[in-house]
Order: C-alpha cells, then structure tokens, then sequence
C-alpha cells in the first residue's frame, strides 16, 4: 500500500515536472523571457526535490546500505544516475544554465518504481495462495476456561484445552471432537476440497475450514506443533532458501554491477570530448538506467516462488527451489512398495499354527506390535481386536529394519517378521511350516508373516494389501515423460514381479533391507543418472537421502523427516507426474527469462554506449524488460494439477 501510495505522489508531481518542461522544449519562451525560464527552472527543482526524495529514497538507503559492506546492486545504478542528474541540473540553476534534467530525474524514477511495483505484484500473486497458510502464526483461539470462553492467540494454547469452534472458521488446533457435528474443508492440508465429516471422536486439524454445524474440539499438541503450523515453517523455510541457478545469477548480478559503474563512467569521459558535457552526462545516465538488472533478478525466484506456492496449495511441501531445478533433471523415479504403491490398510487374511492356539499366536504378535505405526502393525493389532485378544505388554521391544520385530528376553523372547528374521536369530521355521506359507504365497498374492518365541517358529500370519487406485496411471505418466520406472521392495521377488508387471514398471527388485534399497538405488543412479525415489516415509529415510530427490507421501509424521526433499499428503502420489511436468516447466521458463535478461542488457548496453537512447527511454525498456519477465513467470500458472485414472483395485502382499 505504502509503495501504491508513493507511486501516486511521485506520479502527481512528475506529470507537472513533464508539463513545464515541455514548455521549455516547445520555444514558447524567447531570448527576453530569461527571467521567467529562470522562474520555471526553480519550480522544477522544487518539485524535483520531493520526488527525489518519496521515489528515490528507498533506491538511495538501498544503495548506501549495500555500500557500507562493499557491495553495489541495482539500487547503485539508479541512485548514482538519479543523483548526478539532479546534482548536474541544480547547479545549473544556480549558475543560471539551460541545461536542467529534472523531468529526465523524476521519470527515471517513476519508470523503476512502476517496475519495483510490478514486481511487488507478481511476487504477491505467486505467494497468495500461501496466505491462508502463513495464517497460522497469527490464528487467536476460543477457550472454553470453566464455561467462559476468552481469546487467546494458538501459540499459548496447551494440550488438553477445549476450543470453541464456530460454523465458517478456521480450526485453529489439532484436536478430537468432543461435541457437535459439521464438515470441515482440509484442502490447505491435503490439497482436497471435499468435505470430511466430523462428530465426536474424529480428529480435526489446525488450518482445515468448518462448515455449517458448531463444534468443541479437545487439543491434542501445543498451538505451535500442529500439522499447519509445521507445514507454514516449511515452505517459509523452502522461500528463503536459494537454488544454486539463483546463486549463480546472484553472482553474476555483484559482478555485472561494476562493470556497468565502468562502463558508464568511459561514456560519460568519451562523450565529453566529442560535445557537451550536459550530453555525455545524459549518455552515461542512459547507460546506468538500462543497464538495471532488475529483469535479472527476478528471471529464477519469481518463478520459484510460483512453483513452491503451487505445490503448497495442493498440500505438499518443497524444500527449496534447488529441489525443484534437481527434479527437472531427473532421469528415472524408484518406488518403494508397501504404504507408497499400496494403501497401506493392511489385512490378517488367515492365521497358520504349528502346536499352539491361533488366540495365542495372535495374542503374542500384537503385544510386540501395539505401540508401532507401521501399516503391518496396525493390521496385526486391527485383527487382534475384532477377535477380542488382548495383547499383553512385552519388554525390550526393538524394530528390526528390513526384518520385523522382537521384545522381551531369555525364555520369554518373542519375535515377529519375515524369514531374513528367523535365520538372524537361528530359529529354525519345520518344514510343514515353510511348505504351508509357500503354498499359500503361490495361491495368491499374499505374505506369510512368521511368529515365534522361545527359541521356536509356531506358526504365520497371511497379510494383504491393496493397490492405490491411481497407482498404474501414475508409473504409466512417468514413463510417457521419459523416464525410466524401477520399484524397490522388501517382499519376496515373486511379489515383486507380480506387482512390478500389473502396474508396468521398467525393473524391479526384491527381498531389501532399507539399507539394501540405498545401495540397489545407488548402483541404478549410477548407470541411470540423476533420480528421485518415492517413499511413505516409514523406514525410507536412508533410500529417501540416497536419491537426488527424495519424495515423501505420507501424514504428518513425513514432516520431520530431513531426508525427503518433497513430502506430498497422503492421496498426493497422484501429484507426482505433475510435479515432474512442473519442474520442467519451471527450468524452460527460468532459463527463457535469463536468455531475454542477458540479451536485453547486451543490446541496451551497447545502445547507451553509443549515445542511441536518451534516458527516459532506458528506463521505460528497463520496466519493459521487467515485464517481460513478470509475464513470462506467470505462465507457470496456467499449467493444470493432473488427476490420474482409476484402475481396478488389485490385492497385493505386504512385508515391511
């Protein structure tokens, strides 16, 4: 606003400047009218005086601030110009000359600030669907404190607290329903407008949009920790951090500075030898003005900014612009398995025993598997509780990466997982045992999960999985942009090859650990190029760090994870072709704009030099050229989000 404002004020007094001296250019005036020319140069510099000052100023500080630390910019260029004209053209007002450039100082100035405006309005463009994000800082909340209700801003807001909240608002918490019913729109979250109903004991999430019907909500994490607030310190993180393109044009930009201060300097001092002084000054000044990187500047982050601000509005997260310049470069996509390809609701399909109780297997696997998060956990412990087991509390349990689990010790040792598991412990499996789960492997597309304690194997757990619907379509799209597809998995290879050829993967291999998928992807990169590997964010985060991107779909938990350079929400593996298509897009449009930014500056450049361009023109094919750029960058927008197709839903084996 404070830009628009002083925009205008500048404009005002400019036009006025203009107007008078066009007077003086016409030859209204002649030789006995001196004392009224004189009059009217006085006016101008008192009107020059405060535009230097509303329009100039900012280019001014910027300038002396960046001097301080031995630097120039943009802001150098247009302060040195602005000020050797309205130094140049008040002495001659003083001494009585002809030669005032006032009009020439505050157009100059008006044109950069209408460039600086531009700018300001692109940028705002491309960060506006990030505002409702970046609400989360300031959210106040409703607390229920005795039945009374009080405002309080989230950040003070504790676990256990009740918030009111209203039909249209904002959910400012994670929490549960306690009371009421409604619908709330998740979209900032998830990148889906559709509705999702809540009643009590459904959880809600801070940033989703409550429709019509009041609810109170119980937090569940402090005002500062909810998925909303994680995902705004995120992308702000992602928008400060530069790609080495921007870097590198950074670099450019601190070199390309000098040497226009040089070459400007050289105009002016050849100019003067061959006429006026007054015109050699107004060469270099046309120099100084046309030569303003400013279209420089703006050729990668805008673009950038787009790109993350698109992301961020379908729920995901990018982490910097070097992620998306890495992503255009890719050359094949790795896939884990379970939880990325597949839905991850796991099913105990048929339970095999060998001399115990099918209660007691059971019993023992979801005691060791009630306190994880991994789909095959959650499966195990679903199970247990439709048929009324009550899994006992186990000691010393401890993940296996790759393998399963274990817990407890000595004569009570139990053990859960697949058969590298039972040969690290030297349980042997009987051979009715292994005869039985490969019989049942080859009958359908399912995994035997084996169970044993004290020393034995007693018997297996069948499990499924399913297909995400939108899986095939998606390995299909990457494929049709050229890339080489190649799924990573620890189940068996039969599995592996089942699900590699229904959904039309390149390659494929099987039975790895986390660590054996980091060097299986390590060895493809090495023959394939640079490629980025899509995890679910369980036990993926060492493949997810080897890869030259590291994709993420998954829940909130993905959000802590370091190693993924991308993390897209739970159904965003549908986003995945069209990230792709993005980060293509967004280096065709970045590396257009910095071929128009040089070869705008090459051309101008050697125009001013050679005395062609007065400056007022300069300034107007600088805005120009900033333009050019702003319009070129917004074209990222009009590339469309891609929804896949549904396939059939196809049943699939799980393993960890």
């Amino acid at each position: 606003m404070w830009l628009l404002i002083r925009l205008g004020v500048g404009a005002f007094l400019a036009m006025n400047i203009m107007l008078f001296s066009l007077l003086l250019y016409s030859g209204t005036f002649g030789p006995t009218d001196g004392g009224l020319v004189r009059a009217i140069h006085v006016l101008l510099w008192v009107f020059a005086t405060p535009v230097l000052v509303i329009l100039g100023g900012p280019f001014i500080r910027g300038a002396w601030q960046t001097a301080r630390h031995g630097r120039a910019t943009a802001d150098t260029l247009i302060s040195i110009g602005a000020l050797a004209a309205y130094g140049y053209s008040a002495l001659e007002v003083v001494r009585g000359g002809s030669a005032v450039y006032f009009d020439t100082v505050t157009m100059v100035l008006l044109l950069f600030t209408v460039g600086r405006y531009l700018e300001a309005v692109a940028r705002s463009r491309a960060a506006r669907s990030l505002r409702p994000m970046f609400a989360a800082e300031r959210e106040q909340a409703t607390v229920l404190v005795d039945g009374v209700e009080e405002q309080r801003p989230v950040r003070d807001v504790k676990p256990g607290i009740v918030v009111r909240v209203r039909p249209g608002e904002r959910v400012p918490v994670d929490g549960v329903v306690v009371d009421g019913h409604s619908n709330c729109d998740e979209a900032v979250l998830t990148g889906e407008a559709r509705p999702r109903p809540k009643s009590p004991g459904v959880s809600v999430f801070a940033g989703s949009i409550n429709g019509m019907g009041q609810l109170l909500v119980r937090t569940t994490t402090t005002g500062t920790a909810t998925r909303w607030g994680r995902i705004s310190q995120l992308v702000r993180q992602s928008l400060e951090r530069q790609s080495p393109l921007q870097r590198l044009v950074d670099k450019a930009a601190g070199v390309f500075v000098p040497v226009v201060l040089v070459l400007a300097g050289g105009t002016v001092w050849y100019w003067s030898g061959h006429g006026p002084f007054d015109q050699a000054l107004m060469h270099g000044l046309a120099v100084l003005v046309v030569a303003c990187p400013c279209a420089l500047g703006l050729a990668a982050p805008l673009v950038t900014t787009l790109a993350i601000s698109q992301v961020a509005g379908r729920g995901g997260v990018v982490r910097g612009g070097g992620v998306i310049e890495a992503l255009a470069g890719i050359r094949g996509v790795a896939f884990d398995k379970t939880g990325t390809l597949t839905t991850g609701n796991v099913r105990m399909v048929g339970v095999v025993t060998e001399g115990v109780s099918e209660a007691e297997l059971l019993q023992r696997a979801a005691a060791l598997e009630q306190g994880s998060e991994h789909p095959l956990a959650r499966g195990i412990v679903a199970a247990a509780d439709v048929r009324k087991v009550v899994p006992e509390t186990v000691p010393n349990v401890q993940a296996r990466p790759g393998q399963g689990v274990v817990g407890g010790d000595g004569e009570r040792l139990t053990a859960v997982g697949n058969t590298a598991l039972m040969a690290t412990l030297q349980w042997p499996i009987p051979p009715a045992l292994a005869a039985r789960a490969r019989e049942l492997e080859a009958d359908a597309p399912r995994t035997a999960i084996y169970v044993g304690w004290a020393g034995r194997v007693r018997g297996l757990l069948l499990l499924d999985d399913t297909l995400r619907p939108e899986a095939g379509q998606v390995v299909t799209d990457i494929r049709e942009l050229g890339l080489t597809t190649l799924l990573l998995s620890g189940d068996t290879p039969a599995m592996a090859e089942s699900v590699a050829g229904a959904l039309g993967f390149d390659a494929w291999q099987a039975a790895l650990s986390p660590v054996g998928k980091s060097a299986a992807l390590e060895t493809w990169s090495q023959k394939q190029g640079p490629v980025a590997m899509v995890g679910d964010g369980l036990n993926d985060g060492p493949v997810l760090a080897a890869a030259t991107v590291g994709v993420a779909v998954g829940g909130a938990t993905d959000l802590a994870r370091e190693s993924a350079d991308i993390v897209l929400p739970a159904t965003g593996l549908v986003l995945l072709p069209w990230l792709v298509r993005l980060a293509r897009r967004v280096r065709k449009i970045i590396l257009s704009n910095l071929a128009w930014a040089f070869g705008y500056n090459v051309v101008a450049l050697s125009l001013g030099a050679f005395g062609l361009l007065q400056p007022i023109l300069a300034a107007g094919l600088m805005a120009g050229s900033s333009l050019v750029v702003v319009v070129n960058s917004l074209r990222l927008e009009r590339l469309p989000g891609g929804v896949a197709s549904a396939k059939p839903t196809v049943a699939v084996s799980y393993a960890r």
